[in-house]
C-alpha cells in the first residue's frame, strides 16, 4: 500500500491499515526510542505509547510527499520520549561520567570508520542519559543547542558541555575499541 494511501486508511481507523503500518515501522520506531534510552524494555514500552499517540493523532497529519508519514510518526516517537525523560528529571540526575573532561581529542575518522554501526550504536546507549539525549538530538536529529535547551528545560550551555561530555566518553570508547581490535 502507498504511504498516502495508507495514512488516509489509519485515519478512518482502518486495523489493517494500521497493522500495516506498525509493521512497517516499529523496527525503526524501536531504534529511535532505544538510541534515547538505552534499555530495551523502556524503549518497547516508549514505541507502544509512541503508536497510540499515532494512531489518535492522524487527523493532525498532512500529507506532504513520500516520506512525510515517516517523518510525522518520528517526530511523535522522539517527543513521546522527550516527554518521558523530562517527567522522569533524567536531565538533572547526577553523571556516572562526571570525571570526563570537556577538552577532548577527536579520533581520526578512518578509526571510526572500521567500527562496526552495532558497536557505535552500543557505545552511544551506554552513554548517561543526559549526555545520551543530548548527542542525539544535536547529532541524529541536528537541533540546535537553542533548540534542546527548550525541549529539555535546560540552559544552552548545560546542553553544550553535555555534548562535549558525550564526545569526550565516545572517543575514549573509539579509541579503546580500535586499539583492542587492530
Amino acid at each position: 500500500m502507498e504511504e498516502k494511501e495508507l495514512a488516509e486508511r489509519c485515519r478512518l481507523g482502518e486495523s489493517v491499515a494500521r497493522k500495516e503500518l506498525y509493521e512497517l515501522f516499529a523496527g525503526r520506531m524501536l531504534g529511535i526510542c532505544l538510541r534515547y534510552t538505552g534499555d530495551r524494555e523502556t524503549a518497547r514500552d516508549l514505541m507502544h505509547d509512541g503508536f497510540l499517540k499515532i494512531f489518535n493523532s492522524f487527523d493532525k497529519f498532512t500529507w506532504r510527499g513520500q516520506g512525510s508519514l515517516r517523518a510525522w510518526m518520528e517526530r511523535i516517537m522522539i517527543n513521546t520520549v522527550l516527554q518521558y525523560l523530562r517527567k522522569n528529571d533524567v536531565m538533572n540526575q547526577a553523571s556516572t561520567l562526571e570525571n570526563v573532561t570537556e577538552i577532548y581529542e577527536e579520533p581520526e575518522s578512518s578509526s571510526i570508520d572500521i567500527i562496526p554501526q552495532k558497536v557505535l550504536m552500543q557505545f552511544i546507549s551506554e552513554l548517561p542519559t543526559g549526555y545520551r539525549t543530548v548527542f542525539n538530538l544535536f547529532i541524529f536529529e541536528e537541533l540546535s543547542h537553542k533548540e534542546i535547551a527548550r525541549l529539555l528545560g535546560i540552559n544552552e550551555k548545560s546542553s553544550a558541555s553535555q555534548l562535549t561530555r558525550a564526545k569526550a566518553s565516545l572517543a575514549t570508547k573509539i579509541r579503546e575499541w580500535v586499539k583492542n581490535n587492530e
